[in-house]
């Protein structure tokens, strides 16, 4: 049963073995054996590890009828979903999106070092004045 749920699972996301067993960290042998039932009784270590990727949790592994709810605590509101969808339909790809997230990211790095920078340099315009008076008188 918990190999024929993580398959399910598996081919829903359209993860090959070689593909769930790296986002898991598991061998793809180990994942092999668990999918044909072959190995029937991993850990539950081993389960969580798997049922991330997959968007699951152990309980729904081990026979619980009820697919866990993946958007109960999503932070996504729905113009974000449309916005995501709109991207998505106009052929952005996940990758286009991490290269989008990386830009602005090192665009607001730039803008913080700027901003520092900045305010160091205002730092270094105000001086104090030492004088110092050398008596000759010997």
């Amino acid at each position: 049963m918990i190999g024929e749920r993580i398959k399910s699972l598996r081919e829903k996301k359209g993860y090959s073995i070689t593909k769930l067993a790296d986002l898991a960290g598991v061998s793809k042998s180990y994942l092999s054996y668990i999918e044909r039932n072959m190995q029937n009784n991993p850990s539950l270590q081993v389960m969580a590890k798997i049922a991330a990727p997959l968007d699951s949790n152990i309980e729904y592994l081990l026979g619980d009828e009820s697919l866990p709810k993946l958007h109960e605590n999503d932070l996504l509101d729905d113009e974000w979903r449309s916005i995501i969808q709109n991207a998505v339909e106009e052929g952005m790809s996940k990758g286009d999106f991490q290269v989008l997230k990386d830009l602005i990211r090192s665009n607001l790095w730039k803008k913080n070092m700027t901003e520092r920078n900045a305010s160091i340099n205002e730092k270094k315009k105000t001086s104090n004045i030492i004088i110092l008076h050398i008596d000759n008188d010997n």
